[in-house]
């Protein structure tokens, strides 16, 4: 029933986004177009941004459901393009918001999440530092989220498989160099 009401919420909020921007968006207007009380909304949330980036999370779970592989990368990032692309008006709105920075949050866990597996993977079998392995998947992360950023700001004209080709022809072979110059246990 948790699931459902919170849900319900999220719905409610991409509805009501499509009349107002979301700072204009109350807790008061939520609960009256969800049907539930306000006690309901704060025993999920505890304000509307908590709304927000709790729809991101979820979002994302969805997104990137075991993709997070060297050879599924690109298709991990196609999903969550698509995912943002799906629910255009409410990553616009968001994007376009006082709380811009819970979509940026939510992009960079859920890039961070993604490529940290993928170096992972590729690091197997060489000795490389936690902190060196790290710093490779933020890289990609900051590239990946300012390049899904920008094409949410334009208006997410671009095909998002076309975009994935672009950068995946852009890094092909980069994270296994990038992992070998960070290696500890070579000559």
């Amino acid at each position: 029933m948790s699931q459902m009401t919170k849900r319900a919420l999220v719905q409610s909020l991409k509805e009501l986004l499509t009349e107002k921007p979301l700072d204009k968006i109350t807790v008061t207007d939520l609960t009256e177009h969800c049907g539930v009380n306000r006690m309901t909304f704060y025993y999920h949330f505890k304000d509307i941004y908590d709304l927000v980036e709790w729809a991101c999370v979820e979002s994302a779970a969805r997104a990137l459901a075991g993709q997070k592989t060297y050879d599924t990368w690109q298709q991990g990032f196609l999903q969550i393009l698509q995912a943002v692309q799906k629910d255009k008006v409410f990553f616009t709105k968001v994007y376009h918001s006082i709380s811009r920075e819970h979509l940026e949050s939510y992009l960079y866990s859920l890039t961070y999440d993604l490529m940290i597996g993928v170096v992972e993977e590729k690091a197997a079998g060489m000795t490389v530092r936690p902190e060196d392995k790290e710093f490779i998947a933020n890289f990609y992360k900051y590239a990946f989220v300012g390049l899904t950023l920008e094409w949410v700001r334009t208006g997410m004209k671009d095909d998002p498989a076309a975009l994935v080709e672009r950068v995946s022809t852009l890094i092909h072979g980069d994270i296994t160099k990038s992992l070998n110059a960070c290696r500890i246990d070579k000559e």
